[in-house]
Formats: structure tokens, sequence, C-alpha cells
């Protein structure tokens, strides 16, 4: 074959070939013998791409119908008919195959078009793994092959976002290791950062937390790569982290790792300051980790920077972080807090424009910033008013938000006046 297409009935044909078939009179798939539903003819890209690579291998000469898409484009092209999906099964076993029979060099190339088929589409990703892909995908992340190690961990990548393949893959013996393995040593970027982003897909499961955490090396590496990695690795690492910081028993392993540390750095990177936050509110269920976070006017003052710029989400992990430090610190860490620099606006802007649990935590702030009996502290003894003008049109609309001193049973007011 040449010119790979699927037929209706889902077989796959040379172009030339089923064209002519079709154009001498006959109604039937030649190899099936069922009536053809239409004669649309869907490009098999799957089929094309391999074809393409093993001319290539030994040294056939082939001019491609189109450009090589390889795989990931085939579902595109195919949508969810049944011809397409029929056509991917049969691709799958034929690189299924290759991963137990073939050389390396096709091995490395059946994990490449393996990675692309499992990149779109659920069913792809369940019937390459029910061919039994996993284990053999596994091994290849021992290669030597910087090439084939990194489709490897990609192709379990894409097929860990399909819910029951991350059981298939914490089940599978050692593949938690080899994973980890590649985020330590992986030849390249893109396979180091590709394991991080796996662990991430399998900590969205609660039970395999625990086992993600306690695997030699895994939060010491992924902390190494929030702090020194790509802005794409460090969000991959960072979103991991996060997921693992839900976890009761995630703080003190996180403290051991290094990770608070990495998070408590990544509070000034935009890029990953608003999970960074999240994650460190978590952790501060233990007191060695409010302290270490809380110790630092620097860290403090990078909370209330992410209060004031962030995004909803990003304030209200923010404002978390900052009522963890206040709740579980002590006076002595309220009353640094309460010495920042612009709190007091900030906290005004959260109570009136935050998210439901923002306002809330930022209320329970300034309860406790006046229980540390500072009367200076965020000039709590004065009265505020924040006036916000833009509802005022041309009616005299107006919202304010009063902080009185004392006990705030009540601590936002909003009085609108109509006239």
């Amino acid at each position: 074959m040449r010119d790979p297409v699927v037929a209706s009935t889902g077989q796959t044909y040379d172009r030339p070939s089923i064209i002519q078939w079709i154009g001498e009179g006959h109604s039937t798939c030649p190899n099936s013998g069922q009536a053809l539903a239409d004669n649309r003819l869907v490009p098999n890209r799957a089929l094309r791409s391999l074809i393409s690579q093993w001319c290539g291998l030994y040294c056939f000469q082939y001019d491609s119908p189109e450009s090589n898409e390889g795989m990931a484009e085939c579902v595109a092209a195919a949508c969810s008919s049944k011809a397409a999906i029929e056509a991917n099964k049969a691709t799958a076993r034929i690189l299924v195959r290759m991963l137990v029979e073939s050389s390396d060099s096709s091995k490395a190339v059946a994990a490449k078009e393996i990675r692309l088929l499992a990149k779109a589409g659920k069913q792809n990703r369940a019937f390459i793994a029910e061919l039994g892909a996993i284990p053999l995908l596994c091994r290849l992340l021992l290669s030597s092959d910087q090439i084939a190690q990194e489709n490897a961990v990609t192709a379990l990548l894409n097929l860990s976002i399909y819910e029951p393949n991350k059981t298939r893959i914490m089940e599978q013996e050692g593949c938690l290791w080899l994973i980890v393995s590649v985020l330590q040593n992986g030849w390249t970027t893109e396979a180091r950062e590709n394991a991080a982003a796996t662990l991430f897909s399998l900590s969205v499961v609660h039970d395999y937390k625990k086992m993600i955490m306690n695997e030699p090396g895994a939060l010491e590496k992924l902390a190494c790569m929030l702090k020194k990695g790509s802005p794409r690795g460090r969000k991959d690492a960072v979103m991991a982290l996060f997921n693992l910081s839900t976890h009761a028993e995630s703080s003190a392993r996180m403290l051991e790792s290094s990770a608070v540390v990495a998070l408590i750095e990544s509070l000034r990177n935009d890029t990953v300051s608003e999970e960074a936050a999240g994650a460190l509110a978590l952790l501060m269920k233990q007191p060695s980790v409010v302290h270490l976070v809380g110790s630092s006017e620097t860290v403090i003052s990078s909370l209330v920077g992410l209060m004031r710029r962030g995004t909803p989400k990003g304030k209200e992990n923010a404002v978390s972080a900052l009522y963890e430090i206040c709740r579980r610190g002590g006076s002595t860490l309220v009353r640094r807090v309460a010495k920042i620099p612009g709190l007091n606006t900030v906290i005004q802007n959260i109570m009136l424009t935050g998210t439901k649990r923002a306002k809330k935590k930022a209320s329970l702030i300034v309860k406790m910033c006046q229980r540390s009996q500072m009367p200076s502290a965020m000039s709590l003894g004065t009265s505020l008013r924040v006036v916000d003008h833009s509802l005022v049109g041309n009616s005299s609309l107006r919202r304010a938000a009063s902080f009185g001193s004392g006990e705030l049973s009540n601590p936002v007011s909003i009085s609108v006046h109509v006239p």
C-alpha cells in the first residue's frame, strides 16, 4: 500500500484499488462482503505513517500522498466513525505486536505512534491499554535510546488520562519506580518533564498519592524541577505537588524532601505562584511548616502581593495561606502579618471582590489581627470605608464596606442607597 484509506466497513485498502473496485459498480466490501454504507474513503494516516517510516528504515523510496501527519491527525480527520475506530484498533494491534517482536529501532517507532494515537480519544486510550501496551512501554523506559524512552514515557502520560489506565499503570509492577527513574535521570528534558506530568496525572487519584510520595526520589525530583525546570516543567511539578499536598500525611514528607522550600521559593514566580500558595495552605497543618513559611516577611509579602494581583483562584489560595499562618502561628506571626505594608487595602479589596471562600478567610484574618492587641495593626482602631464607583452611572448607587473597631461579628456590611 502507498495510500491507505478506510472504507465505511472499517476495512483498510490502497486507495487506487478500492476506487477501481467501486468504479466497476461494486457496492460491497471486497474483504468482508458487507454492503458499503457509502463511498466515502477516510485516509488512514496512522498506517500511512508506519509505511513511510518502514520505507525510510529499509531505504525504500516512498512519496507520501500527503505530508506525514502521524496518528495525532488521524482522529481529527476520521472523527469517531466506526470505520476510523476499527482502523485505529487494527493499527494499535500492529504497533503492540511491534513492541513485542521487533528490533529496538522498530520499537522506538512503535512507541512514537502509540504516543500519537493515545494523544486524542478515550477509545484509543482504552483499547491500546487493553491490548497490553502498558507493560511493554514500561520496559522502554530503561532504553538507552533517548527517543524510545521519551516516546514511551509520553505514551504512558497520554494513556493515563483515561481513568482506568491510571490503575493499570500503578498496578504494573515496577512502573512507578521506572517513571520516577525517568524523572531523575531521563535522557532528554522532554522525557523528564513528561515523567513529572505523568505523576501529576496519577496523583489525581487519592489512593495513589501516598504511594507516589513514598516512592524514593519522587518528591525530591519534583521539588528540583519546580526550582530549576522550564516553565512547562515547573507547572507540571507544582501541580503534582499540589495534588499530593491534599493527602493528610503529606506535610512531613514534603518537609523532608525540600518540597516545602521549593514551594516557598515559587511564590516569587508568576507561572506557578498560585498553585504553590494553594499547596502551602494545605501543608500548614504541620506547625513546622507554618513557622518555616511565616518566619520570613518576604514570604508573607509575596502572599499579599498575590492577593493583590492574582486571579480569583490565586487570591483565594494566597489568603488561605495567610489565614493558616495567622491561625496556627501564634500571636508573633499574627503581628508580623499585620505589619505588612498595604495589607489593609488588599484585605478590603478581597472582602469586596473576592470569592466567597476568600472573603470568609479575609474576615477571619481581620479578627485575628484585632485579637493580637495591636491597636495600630491595620489601623483597625479607625473605621475604614471603601466606596466602589463601578456601579455608579446616572444614579448615585453606592456600595460601602465598613470595618468597625473591636470584635467583628459581621465583618462586612454593605449599604445601598438609591435616591
